[in-house]
């Protein structure tokens, strides 16, 4: 006698929803197939497929997280897969979230870091999708710094501070491997936030160098097992403000080492969770330096419109207030998104504002320390990559060579970037012998560093030597390619 296959519970929590939200069955698969095609995949649910979860069958892979998506932006309210009664599968939506409060921004970041520290490879394959640049930026735009943030210590009363005596500091959550060696609340000092920036500018300089893949993997490890222990300590408001910046740039760095390696959706993640960690430091300029970031990464991608778009918000969010200098930097961002749609008036139009606001700063002008980087060596390597893209290459040519001339050895993959533009100025003027020069060193370079983003410079550039692959120049630089390995 054969078994009779187990019974299937009907799934109420899907059922409630489905009728809160107003959808047919239909129409709930068909915005899950829209959604879906966000993330390149090609889904094929009906209305029956619908029927069958009602009944009680699990939806495979990632489908569960996008159905919850669904519900999210249909009520207005963040919905989990757990909410709708689905099983927990590949979020991939997670980290996406700017989170309401400062507390669960801590949740959801920290979240990102013990994963990704961890051996969840599938984190670091997920897809950058563009939709989820939307909601953090407006969210970001139209909101200000949290009111509270301190941890463990309470409020004050009519103006006065309660003392912490009597009080038991809240326990930060036992994570799966491994201790802190910070002991569970202990109150935070000045010397662990001089700390953290300490290891900021020493993980920024070795990516600077050797590029993201390098110490990538430290850096996480370093967020989960001291910043978060930290954040999950004591502390009062005008050290937490400090400590949630620290942070908030250390989960950036993270973003943009995890860019440079081709991780783009894990770095889309830290990006937006780095903003909501300035946010809750009531660090509006860093917030627009953390969007002109992602508008990079946009640019890197090829969506120009979104880093338009990011550009003019962390513009916008930050006013005429920024040094000369912050402003240079946002209108270059700007910029470089015009260029690759090839919107040749207003990529000039942007250029333009950028260099006059780099004329008026003074050198005695206070600067961010996240600012001091846009010197005249990085603007000049702004116009040099917008004229590629504009394929105005006599000037391409001439900022590039003087990017060159300014910028420091230690800016090392910046610096290899540059000689690929000016690579391709000269190819594109007809040089082709100069060219191949510039581009084996480059080639070279780029087989010293852990950089995707370096190789890909290599690659497309390789791609550009396609019309003239029988000339003896180029049958040369593939020659010395070759013998890299």
């Amino acid at each position: 006698m054969t078994e009779r296959p187990p019974q299937r519970t009907p799934n109420r929590q899907l059922a409630a929803l489905i009728a809160e939200a107003g959808f047919s069955n239909a129409g709930l698969a068909r915005r899950v197939d829209q959604l879906g095609l966000e993330h390149g995949l090609d889904l094929r649910y009906d209305k029956t497929s619908v029927t069958r979860w009602l009944r009680g069958q699990q939806p495979r892979g990632t489908t569960p997280a996008l159905i919850a998506e669904v519900f999210t932006r249909r009520l207005g309210r963040r919905l989990t897969a757990q909410d709708l009664g689905l099983d927990a599968c590949a979020p991939v939506y997670a980290g996406l979230e700017f989170a309401a409060t400062p507390e669960e921004a801590v949740d959801i970041v920290s979240g990102l870091w013990r994963k990704d520290s961890g051996s969840h490879a599938e984190l670091r394959k997920i897809a950058f999708t563009p939709a989820g640049l939307v909601v953090p930026s407006r969210d970001w735009l139209i909101g200000r710094a949290d009111d509270r943030v301190a941890r463990g210590d309470p409020p004050p009363v009519n103006g006065v501070r309660v003392p912490l005596q009597g009080r038991v500091p809240a326990v930060p959550r036992q994570r799966q491997t491994g201790q802190t060696d910070r002991s569970p609340g202990q109150r935070v000092s000045t010397g662990d936030i001089a700390a953290l920036r300490s290891v900021g500018e020493l993980f920024r300089t070795l990516d600077d160098a050797y590029g993201g893949g390098h110490a990538r993997q430290a850096l996480v490890r370093y967020l989960e097992h001291e910043t978060e222990p930290m954040l999950r300590g004591t502390y009062g408001e005008a050290t937490g403000r400090r400590l949630f910046a620290a942070a908030a740039d250390l989960t950036r760095l993270a973003g943009w080492t995890s860019y440079d390696i081709a991780a783009h959706g894990l770095a889309q993640r830290y990006f937006v969770q780095a903003l909501r960690l300035a946010q809750a430091a009531g660090d509006r300029p860093y917030g627009s330096y953390v969007l002109v970031t992602m508008s990079r990464q946009a640019v890197y991608l090829g969506h120009g419109r979104e880093a338009v778009q990011l550009a003019r918000v962390a513009q916008q969010g930050v006013g005429s207030a920024a040094p000369a200098v912050v402003q240079a930097l946002l209108h270059s961002a700007e910029a470089r998104g015009h260029g690759v749609l090839g919107e040749v008036r207003a990529c000039t139009a942007s250029l333009v504002r950028a260099e006059r606001a780099m004329e008026s700063a003074r050198p005695g002008d206070e600067l961010p320390h996240w600012a001091r980087f846009f010197d005249q060596a990085q603007l000049a390597d702004e116009f040099g990559h917008c004229h590629r893209d504009l394929q105005q290459y006599r000037a391409a040519a001439q900022h590039a060579e003087r990017s060159l001339q300014l910028r420091a050895p230690g800016y090392a993959r910046s610096r290899l970037f540059c000689r690929v533009v000016l690579a391709t100025a000269r190819l594109g003027l007809g040089e082709l012998d100069q060219a191949c020069a510039l581009g084996a060193e480059s080639a070279q370079q780029a087989s010293e560093m852990r950089s995707a983003r370096a190789m890909e410079y290599v690659r497309d550039f390789e791609k550009r030597l396609e019309p003239y692959r029988d000339a003896a120049a180029v049958r040369n630089y593939r020659d010395r390619v070759a013998a890299l390995g």
